[in-house]
């Protein structure tokens, strides 16, 4: 079993990322494999609308000039999918969007192709916002027809301030042992 996180903060390894690597711990103890996937190392830009992948149906985007089809084939290839994003003016950053809206859309087009996946949503957020990040996280899942085992809500706004959350960090720890569980419900 496989659990791929994807980090939309354009800090590497700030605290969205601690997060999430809190969530893996709790998974690598369970053996589940994970991989964490930085969007701020590669392009994505948001969906152009041609409508190619409905009509190519081959579970790929036909812009190729960014990272969007390498991001379904790690999606594709995982059973459990972590999105995480700090809260930019109380919702996602632009790179968890592009993500959502390109590999939600080709999903789509394709029969739903990330259904019954597990997914979890992560937010890293200073003062408000945070429910709505979860929320627009949490449609994407909801409209893929995916299984839905948790949120976090990690509160820092300086690199590493998450991890005074106690809290925060404690509900990460949780989410990755609920995730584990369930991952071996269904492909125990």
């Amino acid at each position: 079993m496989k659990v791929v996180g994807f980090n939309g903060s354009p800090r590497k390894d700030g605290n969205t990322s601690i997060l999430i690597k809190q969530v893996f711990k709790e998974l690598e103890k369970q053996g589940i494999a994970t991989e964490l996937v930085q969007l701020s190392e590669k392009e994505i830009r948001g969906c152009i609308a041609c409508s190619q992948c409905i009509k190519n149906k081959d579970q790929r985007c036909a812009v190729k000039k960014d990272a969007a089809n390498e991001y379904i084939e790690k999606m594709l290839g995982a059973d459990g999918i972590i999105l995480g994003s700090p809260v930019y003016f109380n919702d996602v950053t632009a790179e968890m969007k592009a993500l959502i809206d390109r590999t939600g859309y080709v999903a789509r087009a394709n029969g739903r192709m990330f259904k019954k996946k597990v997914g979890a949503a992560v937010a890293a957020v200073r003062r408000s916002g945070a429910v709505h990040t979860l929320d627009t996280i949490n449609h994407f899942f909801l409209s893929g027809e995916m299984v839905i085992v948790g949120r976090v809500i990690g509160v820092g706004r300086e690199r590493g301030e998450v991890e005074k959350d106690e809290e925060g960090m404690q509900l990460a720890k949780t989410l990755g042992q609920r995730m584990a569980w369930l991952l071996k419900k269904i492909h125990g």
